[in-house]
């Protein structure tokens, strides 16, 4: 006698699709995504094509140029250099307190709520790098270099007004600015040297 196969019960299957969108709608709120910060740099406007460089119009002696080569190291106006000296490096470049002849010149301005004051208001820090340079050598740079202008401002902040420049009212903080304008000019990475 021959055995008749038996058929297997055909299961349900219509309420898992409603289960597997459930989970997976679950899953999409509990779940938190890391999200990349972004830098708090905003990047200049295109150069027009007729403009022609400004770079030549600097005089020698306001211009500093930090570059960061492909072996990551920092050359400041041609000096080898570490990155701890930078912001050192930085800060007396922008504040010239001797008044240097071989730093940026001083001009007398008048600025809201501290009156005549000495600035170096044509100063242009030049960070260039070289094109093999590794990402975070060069933000450790821009850090160095914006560092140096936040400790000035909160100096002159603290001994004018008591209180950080970020704790200053919007009046204030545009005073300090006036003082320690940041000019910080981002060159275009170059191959230095030959390298490719």
């Amino acid at each position: 006698m021959a055995r008749k196969k038996r058929k297997v019960p055909a299961m349900n299957a219509t309420s898992s699709a409603d289960i597997a969108f459930m989970l997976l709608i679950f899953f999409l709120i509990t779940t938190s995504m890391d999200t990349d910060m972004g830098l708090a740099r905003r990047l200049p406007p295109p150069v027009p094509k007729d403009q022609k460089d400004k770079s030549d119009d600097i005089n020698k002696r306001n211009l500093l140029v930090v570059l960061v080569n492909s072996n990551n190291e920092i050359l400041c106006n041609g000096e080898l250099i570490d990155i701890k000296q930078l912001k050192e490096k930085a800060k007396e470049f922008i504040d010239n307190p001797a008044n240097d002849p071989h730093m940026p010149e001083k001009k007398e301005i008048d600025v809201p709520l501290f009156g005549k004051q000495m600035v170096t208001t044509q100063h242009v820090i030049s960070l260039q790098n070289n094109r093999d340079t590794q990402y975070q050598a060069y933000i450790d740079v821009q850090n160095a270099l914006v560092a140096a202008y936040n400790e000035l401002r909160n100096e002159i902040s603290m001994e004018k007004f008591g209180q950080k420049f970020s704790e200053l009212t919007e009046e204030q903080q545009e005073a300090v600015m006036k003082i320690y304008p940041q000019h910080i000019s981002e060159a275009e990475p170059k191959n230095y040297g030959g390298n490719k």
